[in-house]
């Protein structure tokens, strides 16, 4: 199993781009994305790299196994 690594949150959005999600608002150092069927909206913080927790957390939301976000990754 591959491991999980901060990234920059540039790179996250995309990510969230390629997944369906959209970018509903930025309300200081925060953007807020949404997607049809998420309960909660997806929080990122625009800091230069994104701690391992945050993804986590976000990819549990989303529904998105870890192989398959690394794979994503490597798409985009």
């Amino acid at each position: 199993m591959a491991k999980l690594a901060p990234i920059h949150w540039r790179r996250f959005d995309k990510f969230l781009i390629f997944v369906g999600c959209r970018l509903m608002r930025e309300r200081g150092d925060h953007r807020v994305y949404q997607r049809p069927g998420l309960i909660r909206p997806i929080v990122v913080p625009r800091d230069t790299q994104l701690p391992v927790f945050i993804i986590r957390n976000n990819l549990r939301l989303l529904g998105v196994a870890i192989e398959q976000y690394l794979k994503i990754l490597d798409q985009v």
